[in-house]
Protein backbone atom coordinates (compact mmCIF):
# COMPACT_ATOMS: atom_id res chain seq x y z
CA UNK A 1 0.00 0.00 0.00
CA UNK A 2 1.03 3.25 -1.00
CA UNK A 3 0.02 6.23 1.16
CA UNK A 4 0.35 10.48 0.65
CA UNK A 5 -0.41 12.03 3.60
CA UNK A 6 -1.50 15.70 2.90
CA UNK A 7 -1.30 19.01 5.29
CA UNK A 8 -3.52 21.81 3.69
CA UNK A 9 -2.80 25.14 3.57
CA UNK A 10 -3.18 27.36 5.96
CA UNK A 11 -4.00 31.63 4.52
CA UNK A 12 -1.46 34.12 5.43
CA UNK A 13 -2.84 34.49 9.23
CA UNK A 14 -1.34 36.26 12.39
CA UNK A 15 0.32 32.81 12.95
CA UNK A 16 1.63 31.95 9.77
CA UNK A 17 4.97 34.53 10.08
CA UNK A 18 5.07 34.37 6.13
CA UNK A 19 6.75 37.62 6.23
CA UNK A 20 8.81 37.01 8.48
CA UNK A 21 10.16 33.87 7.41
CA UNK A 22 10.76 35.34 3.49
CA UNK A 23 13.57 36.90 5.23
CA UNK A 24 15.37 33.50 6.76
CA UNK A 25 15.31 31.92 3.14
CA UNK A 26 14.97 28.73 4.32
CA UNK A 27 11.94 28.03 6.68
CA UNK A 28 8.76 28.15 4.57
CA UNK A 29 6.34 27.24 7.70
CA UNK A 30 6.32 27.52 11.64
CA UNK A 31 5.59 24.23 12.70
CA UNK A 32 5.43 20.62 10.97
CA UNK A 33 2.18 18.94 10.92
CA UNK A 34 2.70 16.94 14.44
CA UNK A 35 -0.94 15.05 13.83
CA UNK A 36 -0.06 13.54 10.17
CA UNK A 37 3.45 12.29 11.73
CA UNK A 38 1.54 10.57 14.38
CA UNK A 39 -1.07 8.99 12.61
CA UNK A 40 2.41 8.03 9.76
CA UNK A 41 3.66 5.85 12.70
CA UNK A 42 0.20 4.20 13.50
CA UNK A 43 0.38 2.78 10.05
CA UNK A 44 1.77 -0.32 8.84
CA UNK A 45 5.24 -0.93 9.00
CA UNK A 46 5.46 -2.12 5.59
CA UNK A 47 3.22 0.27 3.33
CA UNK A 48 5.47 3.44 1.77
CA UNK A 49 4.61 6.82 2.93
CA UNK A 50 5.54 10.25 1.44
CA UNK A 51 4.45 13.53 3.28
CA UNK A 52 3.50 16.56 1.45
CA UNK A 53 3.12 19.95 3.68
CA UNK A 54 1.38 22.24 1.31
CA UNK A 55 2.60 24.86 3.54
CA UNK A 56 6.21 23.94 2.68
CA UNK A 57 5.65 22.68 -1.03
CA UNK A 58 3.06 23.08 -3.86
CA UNK A 59 1.30 19.48 -4.15
CA UNK A 60 1.36 17.62 -7.25
CA UNK A 61 -0.82 15.44 -9.33
CA UNK A 62 2.24 12.77 -9.52
CA UNK A 63 2.13 13.31 -5.93
CA UNK A 64 -1.13 11.68 -5.69
CA UNK A 65 -1.30 9.91 -8.74
CA UNK A 66 1.93 8.06 -6.96
CA UNK A 67 -0.41 7.03 -3.78
CA UNK A 68 -3.03 4.05 -3.40
CA UNK A 69 -4.83 6.20 -1.05
CA UNK A 70 -4.28 10.01 0.26
CA UNK A 71 -4.85 10.60 4.24
CA UNK A 72 -5.20 14.23 4.96
CA UNK A 73 -5.82 15.87 8.35
CA UNK A 74 -6.47 19.58 8.45
CA UNK A 75 -7.90 22.59 10.88
CA UNK A 76 -11.03 24.64 10.45
CA UNK A 77 -8.84 27.43 9.09
CA UNK A 78 -7.58 24.86 6.46
CA UNK A 79 -10.54 24.16 5.37
CA UNK A 80 -10.67 26.25 1.81
CA UNK A 81 -7.27 24.12 0.67
CA UNK A 82 -8.44 20.56 2.34
CA UNK A 83 -11.40 20.98 -0.42
CA UNK A 84 -9.15 22.12 -3.51
CA UNK A 85 -7.41 18.61 -2.25
CA UNK A 86 -10.29 16.30 -2.02
CA UNK A 87 -11.73 17.04 -5.02
CA UNK A 88 -8.36 16.58 -7.21
CA UNK A 89 -7.90 13.28 -5.36
CA UNK A 90 -11.46 12.41 -6.45
CA UNK A 91 -10.52 13.55 -10.13
CA UNK A 92 -7.49 11.41 -9.96
CA UNK A 93 -9.13 8.25 -8.71
CA UNK A 94 -7.72 7.94 -5.21
CA UNK A 95 -9.38 7.13 -2.65
CA UNK A 96 -9.86 9.75 0.50
CA UNK A 97 -9.19 9.11 4.11
CA UNK A 98 -9.61 12.30 6.11
CA UNK A 99 -9.14 12.72 9.59
CA UNK A 100 -8.11 15.99 12.56
CA UNK A 101 -10.71 18.81 14.05
CA UNK A 102 -11.80 20.01 11.04
CA UNK A 103 -13.54 16.64 9.54
CA UNK A 104 -14.44 15.85 13.29
CA UNK A 105 -16.48 19.12 13.33
CA UNK A 106 -18.30 18.73 10.25
CA UNK A 107 -17.96 15.06 9.01
CA UNK A 108 -21.82 15.39 7.69
CA UNK A 109 -20.26 18.12 4.87
CA UNK A 110 -17.67 16.27 3.27
CA UNK A 111 -19.67 13.46 0.99
CA UNK A 112 -16.46 13.10 -1.36
CA UNK A 113 -14.03 11.35 1.51
CA UNK A 114 -14.34 7.84 1.45
CA UNK A 115 -13.31 6.93 4.82
CA UNK A 116 -13.70 9.56 7.85
CA UNK A 117 -11.66 8.73 10.78
CA UNK A 118 -12.42 11.15 13.30
CA UNK A 119 -11.92 12.00 17.14
CA UNK A 120 -8.27 10.80 18.18
CA UNK A 121 -6.67 8.17 16.00
CA UNK A 122 -5.22 6.32 18.76
CA UNK A 123 -8.90 4.80 18.46
CA UNK A 124 -10.30 5.43 15.44
CA UNK A 125 -7.20 4.81 13.74
CA UNK A 126 -7.05 0.59 14.69
CA UNK A 127 -10.30 -0.95 13.42
CA UNK A 128 -9.98 1.24 10.03
CA UNK A 129 -6.93 -0.29 9.26
CA UNK A 130 -8.57 -3.80 10.40
CA UNK A 131 -11.73 -3.57 8.51
CA UNK A 132 -9.51 -1.93 5.76
CA UNK A 133 -7.36 -5.53 5.46
CA UNK A 134 -10.22 -7.44 5.34
CA UNK A 135 -12.01 -5.18 2.71
CA UNK A 136 -14.74 -4.41 4.59
CA UNK A 137 -13.72 -0.51 5.28
CA UNK A 138 -16.47 1.75 6.25
CA UNK A 139 -17.38 5.38 5.36
CA UNK A 140 -17.32 6.46 9.25
CA UNK A 141 -15.47 6.00 12.10
CA UNK A 142 -16.05 7.74 15.56
CA UNK A 143 -15.66 7.34 19.12
CA UNK A 144 -17.26 8.70 22.36
CA UNK A 145 -13.98 7.83 24.21
CA UNK A 146 -10.84 9.46 24.96
CA UNK A 147 -6.93 8.10 23.62
CA UNK A 148 -5.02 7.04 26.31
CA UNK A 149 -1.94 9.03 25.75
CA UNK A 150 0.51 6.27 27.06
CA UNK A 151 -0.12 4.20 23.60
CA UNK A 152 0.42 7.45 21.39
CA UNK A 153 3.33 6.93 19.23
CA UNK A 154 6.42 9.10 18.82
CA UNK A 155 6.03 10.92 15.53
CA UNK A 156 7.59 9.80 12.18
CA UNK A 157 10.12 12.49 12.20
CA UNK A 158 11.66 11.07 8.75
CA UNK A 159 8.96 11.93 6.63
CA UNK A 160 9.33 15.46 6.66
CA UNK A 161 12.58 18.01 6.08
CA UNK A 162 13.10 19.71 9.29
CA UNK A 163 15.17 22.51 8.48
CA UNK A 164 12.43 23.79 6.72
CA UNK A 165 10.27 24.63 9.86
CA UNK A 166 10.76 27.37 12.65
CA UNK A 167 10.09 24.59 15.45
CA UNK A 168 9.66 21.00 15.38
CA UNK A 169 7.00 19.76 17.69
CA UNK A 170 5.51 17.26 20.88
CA UNK A 171 2.40 16.97 22.52
CA UNK A 172 2.32 16.06 26.11
CA UNK A 173 -1.02 16.64 27.29
CA UNK A 174 -4.78 16.59 25.75
CA UNK A 175 -7.47 18.28 27.49
CA UNK A 176 -7.95 21.23 29.83
CA UNK A 177 -9.57 21.79 33.24
CA UNK A 178 -11.36 24.58 32.50
CA UNK A 179 -14.54 25.57 31.03
CA UNK A 180 -14.23 28.79 28.95
CA UNK A 181 -17.56 28.77 26.79
CA UNK A 182 -15.82 30.13 23.37
CA UNK A 183 -13.48 27.44 23.25
CA UNK A 184 -13.89 23.62 21.73
CA UNK A 185 -10.67 21.99 23.34
CA UNK A 186 -12.89 20.47 25.97
CA UNK A 187 -15.09 19.34 22.84
CA UNK A 188 -12.40 17.56 21.02
CA UNK A 189 -10.42 16.38 23.99
CA UNK A 190 -12.32 16.62 27.04
CA UNK A 191 -11.55 17.97 30.63
CA UNK A 192 -9.55 16.30 32.40
CA UNK A 193 -6.03 16.47 30.96
CA UNK A 194 -4.36 12.82 29.36
CA UNK A 195 -0.87 12.77 29.93
CA UNK A 196 2.45 10.94 28.30
CA UNK A 197 4.93 9.74 30.76
CA UNK A 198 8.38 11.05 31.32
CA UNK A 199 9.83 8.10 29.21
CA UNK A 200 7.75 9.33 25.40
CA UNK A 201 8.50 12.31 25.90
CA UNK A 202 12.61 11.72 26.52
CA UNK A 203 12.04 9.28 23.48
CA UNK A 204 10.13 11.92 21.19
CA UNK A 205 13.03 14.07 22.23
CA UNK A 206 15.75 11.59 21.33
CA UNK A 207 13.70 11.48 17.78
CA UNK A 208 14.01 14.76 16.77
CA UNK A 209 17.29 15.33 18.12
CA UNK A 210 18.44 11.98 15.91
CA UNK A 211 17.40 14.67 12.81
CA UNK A 212 20.00 16.67 13.69
CA UNK A 213 17.46 19.46 15.14
CA UNK A 214 19.04 21.71 17.20
CA UNK A 215 16.29 24.44 17.67
CA UNK A 216 12.84 25.37 18.99
CA UNK A 217 10.82 22.78 20.19
CA UNK A 218 6.65 23.63 20.19
CA UNK A 219 4.53 21.85 23.31
CA UNK A 220 1.44 22.06 21.36
CA UNK A 221 -0.74 21.63 24.59
CA UNK A 222 -3.15 23.57 24.69
CA UNK A 223 -2.29 23.69 28.63
CA UNK A 224 1.08 22.32 29.43
CA UNK A 225 0.38 22.97 33.19
CA UNK A 226 -3.51 20.68 33.40
CA UNK A 227 -1.74 18.24 35.67
CA UNK A 228 1.00 20.41 37.79
CA UNK A 229 1.92 17.72 40.06
CA UNK A 230 3.16 14.84 37.04
CA UNK A 231 4.52 17.62 35.15
CA UNK A 232 6.88 18.95 38.30
CA UNK A 233 7.83 15.39 40.05
CA UNK A 234 8.46 13.39 36.60
CA UNK A 235 8.11 15.30 33.07
CA UNK A 236 10.09 18.34 33.80
CA UNK A 237 12.77 17.18 35.48
CA UNK A 238 13.14 14.51 32.61
CA UNK A 239 13.44 17.27 30.41
CA UNK A 240 15.96 18.88 32.43
CA UNK A 241 18.32 15.92 32.60
CA UNK A 242 17.84 15.41 28.81
CA UNK A 243 19.07 19.16 28.36
CA UNK A 244 22.12 19.07 30.06
CA UNK A 245 23.27 15.67 29.15
CA UNK A 246 23.18 16.80 25.35
CA UNK A 247 24.29 20.58 26.14
CA UNK A 248 21.02 22.27 25.94
CA UNK A 249 19.73 21.65 22.16
CA UNK A 250 16.31 23.26 22.25
CA UNK A 251 14.13 25.80 23.43
CA UNK A 252 11.48 25.56 24.32
CA UNK A 253 7.58 27.17 24.04
CA UNK A 254 3.96 26.29 24.69
CA UNK A 255 0.71 27.36 26.23
CA UNK A 256 -0.73 28.07 29.44
CA UNK A 257 -3.21 29.36 31.78
CA UNK A 258 -2.39 32.31 33.49
CA UNK A 259 -2.15 30.33 36.84
CA UNK A 260 1.04 29.14 36.02
CA UNK A 261 2.08 32.47 37.83
CA UNK A 262 1.02 30.75 41.06
CA UNK A 263 3.22 28.08 40.99
CA UNK A 264 7.16 29.76 40.91
CA UNK A 265 8.48 26.11 41.40
CA UNK A 266 7.30 25.45 37.90
CA UNK A 267 7.77 28.83 36.63
CA UNK A 268 11.71 28.05 37.64
CA UNK A 269 11.90 24.35 36.67
CA UNK A 270 10.05 25.88 32.68
CA UNK A 271 13.10 27.90 32.56
CA UNK A 272 15.57 25.68 33.76
CA UNK A 273 14.31 23.17 30.92
CA UNK A 274 15.03 25.54 28.46
CA UNK A 275 11.64 27.14 28.15
CA UNK A 276 11.76 30.81 26.93
CA UNK A 277 8.06 31.33 25.49
CA UNK A 278 4.52 30.96 27.38
CA UNK A 279 1.27 31.74 25.27
CA UNK A 280 -1.20 33.01 28.09
CA UNK A 281 -5.22 32.96 27.03
CA UNK A 282 -5.25 36.30 29.28
CA UNK A 283 -8.61 37.47 26.21
CA UNK A 284 -9.79 40.55 28.13
CA UNK A 285 -9.23 42.98 31.03
CA UNK A 286 -12.57 43.15 31.68
CA UNK A 287 -14.36 41.63 34.98
CA UNK A 288 -17.31 40.87 33.53
CA UNK A 289 -16.35 39.56 30.09
CA UNK A 290 -14.53 37.21 31.54
CA UNK A 291 -17.73 35.91 33.95
CA UNK A 292 -19.63 35.99 30.72
CA UNK A 293 -17.21 33.47 29.06
CA UNK A 294 -16.69 31.80 32.25
CA UNK A 295 -12.50 32.23 31.88
CA UNK A 296 -12.88 32.11 36.36
CA UNK A 297 -9.04 31.49 36.38
CA UNK A 298 -8.18 35.08 34.91
CA UNK A 299 -10.53 36.69 37.18
CA UNK A 300 -9.99 38.30 40.79
CA UNK A 301 -6.54 38.76 39.33
CA UNK A 302 -3.87 42.01 38.65
CA UNK A 303 -3.29 40.41 35.23
CA UNK A 304 -0.70 43.35 34.14
CA UNK A 305 1.29 41.73 37.60
CA UNK A 306 0.75 38.41 36.53
CA UNK A 307 2.39 39.18 33.07
CA UNK A 308 5.38 40.94 34.42
CA UNK A 309 6.15 38.34 36.67
CA UNK A 310 6.50 35.12 34.40
CA UNK A 311 8.88 37.65 32.11
CA UNK A 312 10.50 38.28 35.36
CA UNK A 313 11.46 34.34 35.25
CA UNK A 314 12.70 34.53 32.23
CA UNK A 315 10.06 33.48 29.72
CA UNK A 316 8.70 35.77 27.07
CA UNK A 317 4.59 36.37 27.35
CA UNK A 318 2.44 35.77 24.03
CA UNK A 319 -1.09 36.57 24.59
CA UNK A 320 -4.35 35.99 23.33
CA UNK A 321 -7.08 38.64 23.55
CA UNK A 322 -10.59 38.59 22.65
CA UNK A 323 -13.34 41.83 21.78
CA UNK A 324 -16.91 40.77 20.97
CA UNK A 325 -18.03 39.65 24.08
CA UNK A 326 -21.91 40.52 25.19
CA UNK A 327 -20.59 42.75 28.15
CA UNK A 328 -18.01 44.81 25.88
CA UNK A 329 -19.05 48.50 25.11
CA UNK A 330 -17.18 50.77 23.16
CA UNK A 331 -14.52 51.65 25.39
CA UNK A 332 -12.84 47.66 25.68
CA UNK A 333 -11.07 48.66 22.66
CA UNK A 334 -8.54 51.34 24.55
CA UNK A 335 -8.74 49.33 27.90
CA UNK A 336 -7.37 46.06 25.51
CA UNK A 337 -4.55 49.17 24.16
CA UNK A 338 -3.62 49.83 27.73
CA UNK A 339 -3.64 46.88 29.71
CA UNK A 340 -1.27 45.08 26.26
CA UNK A 341 0.89 48.32 26.60
CA UNK A 342 1.64 48.33 29.87
CA UNK A 343 2.06 44.70 30.45
CA UNK A 344 4.93 44.16 27.05
CA UNK A 345 3.14 41.81 25.79
CA UNK A 346 5.13 42.54 22.28
CA UNK A 347 3.00 39.71 20.44
CA UNK A 348 -0.61 40.17 21.23
CA UNK A 349 -3.09 38.16 19.07
CA UNK A 350 -5.99 40.03 19.73
CA UNK A 351 -8.90 38.79 17.88
CA UNK A 352 -12.90 39.48 17.12
CA UNK A 353 -15.03 36.66 18.91
CA UNK A 354 -15.19 33.61 16.72
CA UNK A 355 -17.92 31.17 17.51
CA UNK A 356 -16.95 27.90 16.80
CA UNK A 357 -18.99 24.37 16.12
CA UNK A 358 -18.47 22.09 19.50
CA UNK A 359 -19.13 25.00 21.67
CA UNK A 360 -20.85 26.12 24.68
CA UNK A 361 -21.18 29.57 23.02
CA UNK A 362 -22.21 28.17 19.67
CA UNK A 363 -24.91 26.60 21.66
CA UNK A 364 -25.94 29.60 23.19
CA UNK A 365 -25.99 32.07 20.22
CA UNK A 366 -27.52 29.36 18.07
CA UNK A 367 -30.22 29.03 20.46
CA UNK A 368 -30.82 32.88 20.98
CA UNK A 369 -31.09 33.26 16.91
CA UNK A 370 -27.74 35.04 16.88
CA UNK A 371 -25.25 33.01 14.71
CA UNK A 372 -25.82 33.99 10.53
CA UNK A 373 -22.92 31.79 9.33
CA UNK A 374 -20.05 29.73 10.64
CA UNK A 375 -16.70 30.63 11.84
CA UNK A 376 -13.57 31.27 9.69
CA UNK A 377 -11.36 29.42 12.05
CA UNK A 378 -9.38 32.68 11.90
CA UNK A 379 -10.02 35.09 14.60
CA UNK A 380 -7.45 37.97 13.15
CA UNK A 381 -8.92 38.01 9.86
CA UNK A 382 -11.93 40.91 10.67
CA UNK A 383 -14.64 38.61 9.96
CA UNK A 384 -18.14 38.44 12.35
CA UNK A 385 -19.87 35.57 12.10
CA UNK A 386 -22.90 36.26 15.05
CA UNK A 387 -24.58 39.46 16.09
CA UNK A 388 -22.56 41.33 18.36
CA UNK A 389 -24.36 43.25 21.05
CA UNK A 390 -22.52 46.32 20.60
CA UNK A 391 -23.50 46.12 16.57
CA UNK A 392 -21.41 44.94 13.95
CA UNK A 393 -20.09 48.13 12.43
CA UNK A 394 -18.65 49.69 15.98
CA UNK A 395 -17.42 45.80 16.67
CA UNK A 396 -15.40 45.89 13.32
CA UNK A 397 -14.25 49.56 13.33
CA UNK A 398 -12.88 49.71 16.71
CA UNK A 399 -11.07 46.09 15.77
CA UNK A 400 -9.56 47.83 12.99
CA UNK A 401 -8.77 51.10 14.46
CA UNK A 402 -6.96 49.09 17.96
CA UNK A 403 -5.33 46.52 15.92
CA UNK A 404 -3.67 49.71 13.26
CA UNK A 405 -2.81 51.51 16.56
CA UNK A 406 -1.26 48.30 18.76
CA UNK A 407 1.07 47.56 15.70
CA UNK A 408 2.02 50.79 14.46
CA UNK A 409 6.03 51.21 14.80
CA UNK A 410 5.35 53.65 17.75
CA UNK A 411 3.51 51.30 19.90
CA UNK A 412 4.53 48.10 18.99
CA UNK A 413 8.51 49.10 19.46
CA UNK A 414 7.51 50.89 22.65
CA UNK A 415 6.05 47.24 23.73
CA UNK A 416 9.45 45.81 22.66
CA UNK A 417 11.19 48.25 24.71
CA UNK A 418 8.56 47.73 28.03
CA UNK A 419 9.45 44.02 27.26
CA UNK A 420 13.01 43.90 27.32
CA UNK A 421 13.43 46.09 30.26
CA UNK A 422 11.53 43.37 32.35
CA UNK A 423 12.85 40.13 30.59
CA UNK A 424 15.48 38.29 33.06
CA UNK A 425 15.97 35.17 31.01
CA UNK A 426 18.59 32.04 32.22
CA UNK A 427 22.44 32.60 31.64
CA UNK A 428 22.27 30.16 28.98
CA UNK A 429 20.60 31.42 25.60
CA UNK A 430 20.91 29.23 22.44
CA UNK A 431 23.21 30.17 19.78
CA UNK A 432 21.93 31.66 17.06
CA UNK A 433 22.02 29.71 13.64
CA UNK A 434 22.83 30.46 10.31
CA UNK A 435 19.45 31.56 8.63
CA UNK A 436 18.80 33.92 11.65
CA UNK A 437 22.02 35.62 10.59
CA UNK A 438 20.32 35.72 7.37
CA UNK A 439 17.31 36.59 8.68
CA UNK A 440 19.12 39.44 10.50
CA UNK A 441 21.26 40.61 7.29
CA UNK A 442 17.85 40.99 5.90
CA UNK A 443 16.48 42.70 8.14
CA UNK A 444 18.87 45.67 7.89
CA UNK A 445 17.64 46.07 4.08
CA UNK A 446 13.57 45.43 5.28
CA UNK A 447 13.22 47.12 8.15
CA UNK A 448 16.29 49.09 8.27
CA UNK A 449 16.97 50.78 5.20
CA UNK A 450 13.53 50.60 3.21
CA UNK A 451 11.32 50.14 5.55
CA UNK A 452 9.21 53.05 7.22
CA UNK A 453 9.70 51.86 10.87
CA UNK A 454 13.44 51.98 9.79
CA UNK A 455 13.98 55.15 12.64
CA UNK A 456 11.80 52.80 15.16
CA UNK A 457 14.26 49.43 14.12
CA UNK A 458 17.73 51.83 14.18
CA UNK A 459 16.30 53.02 17.72
CA UNK A 460 15.49 49.59 19.62
CA UNK A 461 18.56 47.89 18.00
CA UNK A 462 21.11 50.71 19.80
CA UNK A 463 18.85 51.18 22.86
CA UNK A 464 19.33 47.17 23.39
CA UNK A 465 23.09 47.13 22.06
CA UNK A 466 23.82 50.03 24.90
CA UNK A 467 21.78 48.24 27.55
CA UNK A 468 20.89 44.67 27.32
CA UNK A 469 23.49 43.66 24.70
CA UNK A 470 22.09 39.45 25.30
CA UNK A 471 18.71 40.52 24.38
CA UNK A 472 19.74 42.14 21.11
CA UNK A 473 18.76 38.71 19.27
CA UNK A 474 15.48 38.80 20.87
CA UNK A 475 15.03 42.60 19.79
CA UNK A 476 15.53 41.89 16.12
CA UNK A 477 13.24 38.69 16.34
CA UNK A 478 10.80 40.85 17.54
CA UNK A 479 11.28 43.61 14.78
CA UNK A 480 10.87 40.79 12.24
CA UNK A 481 7.66 39.71 14.14
CA UNK A 482 6.54 43.15 13.78
CA UNK A 483 7.52 43.44 10.51
CA UNK A 484 4.90 40.41 9.80
CA UNK A 485 2.67 41.15 11.66
CA UNK A 486 2.03 44.75 10.28
CA UNK A 487 1.70 43.50 6.92
CA UNK A 488 -0.83 40.71 7.58
CA UNK A 489 -3.20 43.37 9.22
CA UNK A 490 -3.02 45.58 6.26
CA UNK A 491 -5.49 43.75 4.47
CA UNK A 492 -7.65 44.96 6.75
Amino acid sequence: MKVLLVYPRFPETFWSFKYALKLTMFKKATHPPLGLLTVASMLPEEWEKKLVDMNVRRLRDKDIEWADMVFISAMYVQRSSAEEVISRCKRLGVRVVAGGPLFTHCYNEFDQVDHLVLNEGEITLPPFLEDLERGCAEHIYKSDGWADMERSPTPLWGLVDMNRYVSASVQYSRGCPFNCDFCDITFLYGHKPRLKTSEQIVAELDAIYSQGWRESVFFVDDNFIGNRKRLKQEVLPAIVSWQEERGHPFSFLTQASVDLVDDEDIMKMMVEAGFDTVFLGIETPDEESLKECKKYQNRGRDLVACVKKIQSFGMQVMGGFIVGFDNDTTSIFQRQIKFIQESGIVTAMVGILNVLRGTKLYNRLKGEKRLFREGTGDNTDCSVNFKPKMGIKPLIDGYRDMIKKLYSPDYYYERVKTFLRGFRPPKKLGQPRFCYLVAFLRSIVELGLRGRERLHYWKIFFWTLFTRPRLLPVAVTLSIQGFHFRRTFERY
